[in-house]
């Protein structure tokens, strides 16, 4: 178990845990308190990391998969009897509240009791019909190797599971980074992962900065596949060093993401939908729906009620009282969307409400629930992805406006659409170029449906068979009857 305000073992290499040369200092958001510092590594250790898991690769890559499955069952079950440490964790290093820490603390468990049930077919032959009887064939699919996997700060544990546990299902061995600002939920997982039965070397851990161990992992040539959620700019960097070796990539990266609200709306709805969108885990969501698009006939009633909702939300420490909305995650994305902000009143965009630290909030990274209208369309405020709870809002006309300006991004991750007219809002959503759309719903995400998304926002998807794929190769075999 993960102690607190001391040095802790950043590394777990081939069945050990290990502290490495870099000193990670980790900080409670909510306080800017330290809270431990974490021993991580550097390209060393992700080489011994890559070893031992290609050593490990030939024994684990033949398990069957009800092994695997068992495996992966066991995790769960590690992650259902440590729940709140783990949410105590996730909360203090991340910033986040209670509740949404339990969300993220139960989507992991899901998770890996999905690919469980996958794992328990993966491997099996599938017969593949042939326009001649003088042949038969059969397709295979086998685990692609060790892969890196580099997940970011927002969701911590959360985006491991999503590529761990279909990484794991398909036979792979693996190598994971997690982001070097919120490792310790992270840490906390990885003990739970060492507990479950696994051989040594089949799962490594190697906490540390990006350009220490991210760089090396992306260019590691033992590695067979990266798959990296966070910033379009590593991203590129990524992809780049990943072909110094023709390694396979996926990528999932940002989104500057639209609200739709349709002349047929319920208002109510809308405005809830859009606080969600917008203000969930603080706004650091590439799949935030920043850019709300409202109907001309219920512009001025949406502000209203929205004016209403946004006053509700409580910002502050999840540790010190029942709170909506916690702080951004460090003091550097704290002085960015500020600095978002400014630039946006800078270039007339007009700031509605927000925008400034809470009352009452004298220290933390805490940002006021922010909400502009007559943004200018070229602006960063309108184009860029900001991660920070920031809405831009603007009147359209009619629906081929609103998809208009909702499509006129290079982004393509989500979208959401609100209208009691069903009809129209389903062809809302087949017009929007975006890889997920929820229609009247808030942004739930099942292990079951695809996530990622069209454009710069992805390369490749994670979730339902479709992660699974991620991580495999095809093997055709052809024989002459």
């Amino acid at each position: 178990m993960i102690a607190l305000n001391q040095t802790v073992a950043g590394l777990y290499i081939d069945g050990a845990w290990q502290h490495g040369p870099q000193l990670l200092a980790v900080t409670n958001p909510s306080n800017e308190q330290p809270l431990a510092q974490v021993a991580g590594g550097d390209a060393q250790a992700v080489e011994r990391a890559a070893l031992a898991a290609q050593q490990a690769f030939a024994g684990w890559s033949s398990t069957s998969g009800a092994q695997r499955a068992e495996v992966l069952r066991s995790i769960a079950r590690g992650v259902e009897a440590r729940r709140e440490r783990l949410i105590e964790l996730q909360s203090s290093n991340n910033g986040k509240p209670l509740g949404e820490a339990g969300m993220d603390v139960d989507d992991v468990i899901a998770t890996f009791d999905y690919y469980a049930g996958l794992a328990e077919v993966a491997g099996l032959d599938v017969d593949v019909a042939l326009p001649t009887d003088d042949f038969v064939a059969r397709v295979r699919r086998e685990p692609c190797g060790v892969v890196g996997l580099i997940v970011p700060w927002n969701f911590p544990m959360v985006t491991t599971a999503w590529k761990l546990a279909p990484a794991l299902a398909a036979g792979c061995c693996v190598v994971l980074k997690p982001s070097e600002v919120t490792p310790l939920a992270e840490l906390e997982l990885a003990a739970i992962i060492a507990e479950a039965g696994l051989p040594n070397g089949v799962f490594n851990l190697v906490c540390g900065t990006g350009l220490a161990v991210g760089a090396p992992i992306a260019s590691d040539p033992r590695i067979a596949k990266v798959s990296f959620t966070g910033s379009n700019a590593v991203g590129v960097q990524v992809m780049q060093r990943a072909a110094e070796t023709v390694k396979g990539v996926s990528l999932e990266l940002g989104g500057k993401s639209a609200l739709l609200v349709l002349e047929s709306a319920d208002l109510a709805l809308a405005v809830e939908l859009a606080c969600a969108g917008g203000f969930f885990n603080a706004g650091q969501m590439c799949s935030a729906t920043s850019r709300v698009l409202i109907a001309e006939a219920l512009y001025e009633d949406f502000v209203t009620l929205l004016k209403q909702r946004v006053a509700e939300i409580r910002v502050g420490d999840p540790f010190t009282g029942e709170w909506d909305m916690g702080p951004l995650v460090n003091q550097a994305q704290y002085q960015r969307v500020l600095a978002h902000i400014e630039q946006g009143v800078h270039v007339g965009a007009q700031l509605l409400l927000g925008g400034q630290r809470p009352v009452g909030q004298p220290c933390g990274y805490f940002v006021e629930p922010t909400v502009f209208t007559e943004v200018p369309l070229d602006s960063a405020l309108w184009r860029e992805e900001i991660f920070g709870p920031v809405l831009c809002l603007r009147r359209v006309a009619d629906e081929a406006e609103a998809l208009r300006l909702a499509n006129d991004s290079e982004f393509g991750l989500v979208a959401s659409v609100v209208g009691q007219d069903l009809q129209a809002a389903q062809r809302v959503a087949n017009g929007l170029q975006a890889g997920l759309v929820w229609i009247n719903a808030p942004q739930v995400i099942f292990p079951q449906t695809a996530w990622g998304g069209y454009k710069q926002s992805s390369l490749g998807r994670e979730l339902g068979p479709w992660g699974l794929s991620a991580f495999q190769e095809i093997k055709h075999v052809v024989r002459a009857v």
